[in-house]
């Protein structure tokens, strides 16, 4: 199976309206679907875009009030997804879920309407002290009519064992939305997206955000590149990377994922990481 997919490096700048962040997402989705794109991933926080709106006083939102754009960011996504008869991971946003905690939320909007949520599992620092967050509490794989996903959140790609997880329930793509402020940050989850996608053999997904949020603490300072990443074995680029963005550029990548290929590698490829795993040593989820 085959089917092509897309993901945008999304330029962060502020905004005074939701219609200018519903304009500025429809214009991604409209350009994916001229490239005849079947599934597009949007970066982590793209809709912290919407605290700048700002209040009465003309000082940015907090944090806590970005819930109260869910019902809009899920309304737009889910009708682009419907219009474009496009999968679209739609980043992450933060919601309030009914305990009255935050979390940091990926969400799959299915052409047919269907909403699917993968809370982000492992918080940053700042997650936890300056925005209150809580993790999610479980993982789960997703079912398209491309084969399963999983979305993992930035640093989420860091654990090795949550991406044994999605491909031991049957994953053979993982979206990574991401956010990274410098190098360093963005150097770990991309250096970690090699790692899984060696280990598991399986495509990884991944973007971030660029550009910068003048008025809206700790998103200030982006450094992103969207790639589609491979195992590095004879089917696919040496570097096991199919495509790649412009460092901080406002654009898309565009590629194909050939899912027999990740079958072809684990049955008889140059090492087959995947099925010599020892799981009479360490298990692929307790």
């Amino acid at each position: 199976m085959k089917y092509r997919t897309a993901a945008v490096q999304y330029r962060l700048e502020d905004i005074s309206s939701f219609e200018q962040f519903a304009a500025q997402v429809r214009h991604y989705v409209r350009n994916a679907s001229e490239y005849g794109v079947q599934f597009l991933l949007f970066p982590e926080f793209l809709t912290t875009q919407l605290l700048s709106i700002g209040d009465e006083q003309g000082a940015a939102l907090p944090i806590e009030r970005l819930p109260e754009f869910t019902a809009g960011y899920l309304a737009l996504f889910q009708s682009l997804a419907a219009e474009y008869g496009m999968y679209i991971v739609g980043g992450t946003h933060v919601i309030e879920v009914e305990d009255g905690k935050r979390r940091n939320a990926a969400h799959l909007f299915h052409p047919n309407g269907r909403i699917d949520v993968q809370h982000k599992i492992h918080l940053t620092p700042t997650e936890v002290s300056e925005w209150n967050m809580s993790p999610g509490e479980g993982l789960e794989v997703f079912e398209t009519a491309f084969g399963k996903i999983a979305m993992l959140t930035c640093y989420d790609i860091e654990f090795p064992e949550i991406v044994r997880m999605a491909r031991a329930k049957g994953a053979d793509v993982i979206f990574c939305p991401s956010c990274t402020d410098d190098r360093h940050g963005f150097y770990r989850v991309r250096y970690c997206c090699h790692a899984r996608a060696v280990e598991n053999q399986v495509y990884i997904v991944t973007t971030g955000t660029v550009g910068a949020l003048r008025s809206v603490d700790f998103m200030r300072a982006n450094f992103g590149q969207a790639a589609v990443i491979t195992p590095n074995d004879i089917p696919f680029p040496p570097a096991g990377i199919m495509t790649e963005g412009v460092f901080n550029d406002d654009m898309l990548v565009v590629a194909d994922l050939d899912l027999t290929l990740l079958e072809d590698v684990r049955a008889s490829g140059s090492v087959t990481t995947w099925r010599d795993r020892r799981t009479d040593l360490y298990p692929d989820w307790s």
